[in-house]
């Protein structure tokens, strides 16, 4: 890969980060029963939109998240419904599809 495709891989990577990063920060801030489908669908969304280093990254952090809660005894079954999310996300599907009724307008 030349050099100039290599940046842009990287900067597309740190910024697909960046896009996981606020949707997790705005679901700790909304703090909205129902929301965690909603937030991790749109926040491989935004990533997976920058191109294949924001898909990247999001696969690599949302695979990341879900282990570490694994490990610290969170059910299967959660798992499974988060790493659904993520997929739609990343796949570019609307992340609407798992926002809840009554979730403010802001998120």
């Amino acid at each position: 890969m030349p050099g100039r495709q290599r940046l842009t891989a990287l900067l597309h990577q740190k910024s697909g980060a960046w896009d996981m990063w606020n949707a997790y920060s705005d679901m700790k801030e909304a703090n909205y029963i129902g929301a965690d489908k909603y937030f991790h669908a749109r926040g491989n969304y935004d990533a997976a939109q920058r191109g294949p280093g924001g898909e990247w990254a999001a696969e690599v952090i949302s695979d990341a998240r879900e282990n570490i809660q694994s490990w610290m005894g969170r059910g299967a079954e959660d798992t499974i419904a988060d790493q659904e999310a993520n997929k739609w996300g990343r796949s570019g599907k609307d992340p609407n599809h798992f926002r809840p009724a009554g979730l403010p307008d802001k998120y």
